[in-house]
């Protein structure tokens, strides 16, 4: 069941949906969603340093992007075709009763850019920022504004509370985050070939 805005502010007045910091709910309340900001942080990827991504190689995947800080009233540039890492001003916290999905704004929609590929659900228990995979695309150029609403949530109770919230996971990989990360596949990747070897021996 997805809530509504009287929902969402009854949740975020019970403590279940915290947001830091607040938003103006005027402005950034829909009718079944909330509205979160561009941060001032990007990474993209070093095409002249690494010619592929490797989930075995971690360099190639940390080490291959860039890390970009935007001053507020600058504008990040993403080219026609452009991949980029970014994340949300807010931070937010949910309990173990309710999963968010992160959904594009149609107005940032339109002028081709999506805000993830596939990584749309926060599980229960979630706390951090939202890292966006920002894609455009279109065949033209378009300027990103840190502070310019660029997402939403929307939030949906679950049948029961989660017995493993995701922050008490073991190796849990992006809880706590406040700035865009890169993906921690390698590590997985690494677990798996470990795994390999340990089953040939």
């Amino acid at each position: 069941m997805i809530l509504s805005d009287r929902d969402i502010k009854r949740y975020i007045d019970d403590g279940a949906i915290r947001i830091d910091p607040f938003p103006d709910l005027d402005v950034a309340l829909g009718s079944c969603s909330i509205d979160f900001r561009l941060g001032n942080t990007f990474m993209v990827f070093e095409h002249s340093s690494y010619s592929y991504i490797d989930p075995r190689q971690p360099q190639s995947i940390g080490e291959g992007m860039r890390t970009i800080e935007i001053p507020d009233g600058e504008r990040f540039i993403m080219q026609a075709g452009d991949f980029a890492l970014a994340s949300t001003i807010e931070t937010l916290e949910l309990s173990n009763e309710l999963v968010a999905r992160l959904e594009g704004r149609s107005s940032i929609a339109r002028l081709g850019i999506t805000v993830h590929s596939t990584a749309a659900v926060f599980e229960p228990g979630w706390l951090g920022t939202a890292t966006m995979e920002l894609s455009n695309l279109g065949r033209m150029a378009v300027a990103l504004y840190p502070g310019m609403r660029i997402c939403s949530f929307t939030f949906e109770q679950l049948s029961s509370p989660a017995e493993v919230p995701y922050r008490a996971k073991e190796g849990n990989k992006y809880a706590g985050q406040i700035q865009p990360r890169a993906s921690a596949l390698s590590g997985e990747v690494s677990q798996l070939k470990r795994a390999e070897l340990n089953g040939a021996t």
